[in-house]
């Protein structure tokens, strides 16, 4: 795995695992998340942006390591900490996401915030061909995301689909040619990670918080971060910067 610090407080995660199509193994996941604690520890850093080579983003879980593992072994995994782990890193997350994203692959395109495919992307829950089924989020995160028929004829049949298609169900935001996936990623973190931090944080905690809690609640929740951010120094700037005609200055305060 290679990390690079990007323009713009921006951190490129490149999946590199060639002879094995970027399997996610326990300890790639680890090494994400080290690197997710890290950027959400500096302020200067706003955004992370994950993605594979041009073929693979990641073609699944490592089959050799998880296959060695029994039931008792399984249960104590640490790979559903790791997951968890990433659902909670409290700053954009985007996926630049060329080639195949299947099974832990597509799991991993599923927890970031925005995902950007190129033209060649499929995506797709295979595991039901090897007589299993998805095990860090895929048939939950899926059919919120795609809803119950899409998601039932992924997951059943093992049929990945298309860029085309994965835009159609919401899976993807944006679809690009296949070399511009990388650049257009960055330029869009880039352009996340110059917003107000403090805000930042409070609009992706009240996103999420749409797929695990009834309207009422929800909306509670989003007015109270409205009116917290009122208290910032960042909410003044940022209307002063506004009326003066000129960019603002957050400090995530």
């Amino acid at each position: 795995m290679a990390v690079s610090l990007q323009p713009g407080g921006v951190v490129l995660v490149e999946l590199h695992r060639p002879a094995v199509r970027n399997a996610l193994r326990t300890a790639t996941l680890a090494e994400i998340v080290d690197v997710l604690d890290i950027v959400a520890a500096d302020a200067h850093l706003g955004a992370v942006v994950i993605t594979g080579s041009e073929k693979f983003f990641a073609a699944g879980a490592d089959l050799k390591e998880m296959g060695a593992l029994g039931p008792i072994e399984l249960l104590a995994d640490g790979r559903p900490r790791y997951w968890k782990r990433i659902a909670a890193f409290p700053k954009p997350l985007l996926a630049a996401v060329s080639g195949y994203a299947l099974g832990a692959g597509c799991e991993l395109a599923m927890q970031a915030d925005i995902v950007i495919a190129g033209e060649g992307a499929q995506f797709g829950q295979p595991e039901i061909n090897l007589g299993i089924i998805p095990g860090a989020g895929g048939t939950q995160r899926l059919v919120r995301v795609v809803g119950k028929s899409r998601a039932m004829q992924m997951v059943l049949s093992g049929e990945p689909i298309d860029a085309a298609c994965a835009l159609q169900c919401g899976l993807v935001s944006e679809v690009v040619p296949d070399e511009q996936v990388v650049p257009r990623t960055l330029a869009l973190a880039r352009l996340i990670a110059g917003k107000a931090p403090l805000a930042l944080r409070a609009a992706k905690e009240a996103l999420l918080l749409s797929y695990e809690s009834a309207l009422t609640p929800a909306l509670e929740a989003e007015r109270k971060a409205f009116v917290l951010l009122a208290a910032s120094q960042d909410r003044n700037e940022g209307i002063a910067a506004f009326l003066e005609k000129r960019r603002p200055n957050y400090e995530g305060r």
